[in-house]
């Protein structure tokens, strides 16, 4: 639904009301041990992590992107069945990745407008319609401070263009890109392995939680690209999440991963 807002400037942590904690707190140590993971042991950075950022193709870190490429391949390693799901796309920098990392028969389905962003609800916060404001006035600047995706006359032929560039042809590698809302085209009626969601605001990214997270699969994983960032994505984790943590792990890495449990 979305294509992406953009990022800011990270904002201090919030405590959130009566002191509950957040599912970010959760996920703590395991963020200490990667960075010290990543410090002391040099991870390799596959090479489409770092050609996709070269090519202003996303807005997410290498960290963030190393790990969405290490997620897919270890459903690949482990042979866990199911589709792939890549809502707001932007570019095409973060599917490029994911696309590259999967085996190619599997199927990966990337849902975005294609076009401008829609507009927040009410149970976004003030940072939230701050960005849309400067969006919508058109006055964003887009990754590498090149023009905002979003204000393209034809994004999908332009993102269908950056998979080829890239190494994997949408028709030759199982990639299918869907256009349109969240609402009217995501409907999911098989198992999924690996969701990223990258839907900013609170309306899209519960869309996606509602209609993506009974399919996964035991051991599947949905990687939260906003949960840090933008007050209606973190708002529409914590809801959705609330009565169910006890079937799911959260896992704070450079992304906020939820897995279902086996």
């Amino acid at each position: 639904m979305l294509t992406g807002a953009g990022r800011v400037a990270p904002r201090a942590r919030r405590r959130t009301p009566l002191g509950r904690t957040r599912i970010e707190d959760l996920g703590l140590l395991g963020t200490i041990r990667n960075h010290l993971r990543s410090y002391f042991g040099g991870r390799r950075v596959p090479p489409v992590v770092r050609a996709v950022r070269a090519d202003s193709l996303t807005y997410l870190s290498e960290d963030a992107l190393k790990d969405l490429y290490d997620a897919v391949a270890r459903i690949e390693a482990a042979g866990t069945s199911g589709i792939l799901i890549e809502a707001g796309c932007a570019l095409g920098g973060s599917a490029i990745v994911i696309a590259t990392a999967k085996a190619r028969a599997r199927a990966l389905f990337v849902y975005d407008t294609f076009g401008m962003i829609p507009a927040p609800s009410e149970r976004d916060g003030a940072d939230v319609h701050a960005r849309y404001e400067v969006i919508a006035r058109g006055e964003s600047t887009g990754i590498g401070g090149n023009r905002y995706y979003g204000y393209e006359d034809d994004l999908l032929s332009k993102v269908t263009e950056n998979f080829r560039r890239h190494g994997v042809p949408v028709a030759q590698h199982a990639v299918h890109l869907v256009k349109g809302l969240f609402q009217d085209t995501l409907h999911v009626d098989q198992p999924v392995a690996l969701a990223h969601l990258d839907g900013d605001w609170y309306e899209s990214v519960t869309t996606c939680l509602q209609r993506i997270t009974p399919r996964l699969v035991p051991g599947g994983v949905i990687v939260v690209d906003d949960y840090d960032q933008w007050s209606g994505c973190r708002r529409a984790v914590d809801d959705y999440f609330s009565d169910k943590r006890d079937r799911f792990a959260f896992v704070h890495r450079a992304r906020l991963q939820v897995v279902r449990r086996c």
